[in-house]
Formats: structure tokens, C-alpha cells, sequence
């Protein structure tokens, strides 16, 4: 039996589609820390994990798109409407056969993410995988089967938006994670600064 998904089978994807509205609505993933924005940071840790990366976004387009990767932006009448409507850009631009989507607003970001998510994924033969960490599941942390698509598309359409609601609609696998820090998110300033010196894992 596999114990691990290659990765050139995942498509790596940064959620930088929010309004930022704990920050005043501003662009999270461009907010800078440690000398880049917060989305590069991302990405920088996630481009190794995987085969390809993409982002997804919902403004400064033409600001995202100098950084050489494909932006998504969440479709109408979609767009702004949280996580899960940056899932579905993904999957649908996804050509791999898994994708893994981590917030812009994650730094911090665990360096064998995908590899420990595969193999939960496999190990359970699910069909979505999670991190948990310090007890607490980290739903924007989401490996998952990209022919879920039109599941997803379905659930949105419908009225859908809660990432634990459309989950729990298919078999997932829970894997643990040590170190809680990996799945800090900035919300405010003041987690800005408090994550400028935090120790990376």
C-alpha cells in the first residue's frame, strides 16, 4: 500500500481571497514580515512541498500576478465569500491529482505539511486530510481530492460556507501536529508584530 502521495501529485494553493477585515480590510497577503509579503513568505514554504503552486485572490491582481504563478480569483457571484470559494478556484484550475490550500495569513507554515497530510490521507483511504494541532482541527490547512470539485461547487451553490460543514460530507483523516505555532494565523497588527520574532519550526 502507498504511505505517501508524490508531490508532483499536489497543487499547492495560497488563500489570499479574504477581505481582511480584522486587519481594516486590508490585503493580508501583501502585508509585509521579515522582508516579504506574507503570501511569498507562504510560498516559500510551500512551493517544495509540491508540484505546482497557484494563489488565489480577489484584488491587486496585477500585483499578485508579477510574482510569476497563476492567480484565481473566486467565481461570481462567489468572490469574497471565504475559504471554501478559494478552494473551489483551485480545484477548479487544479491539473494534479490532490490540492492542498494554506492561508496567506500562515507564515509559519509546517515544512512536511503535504507529506504528513498524504500520508494520513492515504493511511485512512480518505478522501480529505486535516492538521490538528494544540486539539484544535486547522480547516484552511486542507489536502484534498481534486475531483471534489463539483461536490464543492454544489455545496456553494446551495448556500454552503462553513469549511467543517462541507467536510464532514466525506471520509477525512485527522493528522496531529507538535507544533502549534505552524498554524498561527495574523488576524491584527498586533499578531503582525507578536509572529516577527517568533521562532520558525
Amino acid at each position: 500500500m502507498l504511505h505517501a502521495i508524490a508531490a508532483a501529485d499536489i497543487t499547492g494553493l495560497v488563500l489570499a481571497g479574504g477581505r481582511g477585515s480584522r486587519m481594516g480590510g486590508i490585503d493580508k497577503g501583501l502585508q509585509p514580515w521579515r522582508g516579504l509579503p506574507l503570501a511569498q513568505q507562504v510560498l516559500l514554504r510551500l512551493r517544495p512541498q509540491v508540484g505546482r503552486v497557484m494563489l488565489n485572490a480577489n484584488r491587486n491582481l496585477e500585483v499578485y500576478r508579477t510574482w510569476g504563478l497563476p492567480v484565481m480569483t473566486d467565481s461570481q457571484p462567489l468572490d469574497f465569500s471565504g475559504p471554501l470559494a478559494g478552494f473551489l478556484a483551485g480545484l477548479d484550475a487544479c491539473t494534479t491529482p490532490y490540492l492542498l490550500t494554506a492561508p496567506c495569513d500562515s507564515p509559519l507554515l509546517a515544512p512536511d505539511l503535504a507529506e504528513r497530510l498524504g500520508a494520513g490521507l492515504l493511511g485512512a483511504q480518505a478522501r480529505i486530510a486535516m492538521p490538528r494541532a494544540a486539539g484544535r482541527l486547522q480547516p484552511a490547512f486542507c489536502l484534498m481530492d481534486a475531483t471534489l470539485r463539483d461536490d464543492l461547487r454544489v455545496f456553494l451553490q446551495s448556500g454552503g460556507s462553513k469549511i467543517d460543514l462541507w467536510t464532514a460530507r466525506h471520509s477525512m483523516a485527522i493528522v496531529d501536529f507538535d507544533d502549534a505555532h505552524a498554524f498561527e494565523n495574523i488576524n491584527t497588527q498586533d499578531d503582525l508584530q507578536r509572529l516577527e520574532s517568533a521562532e520558525s519550526p
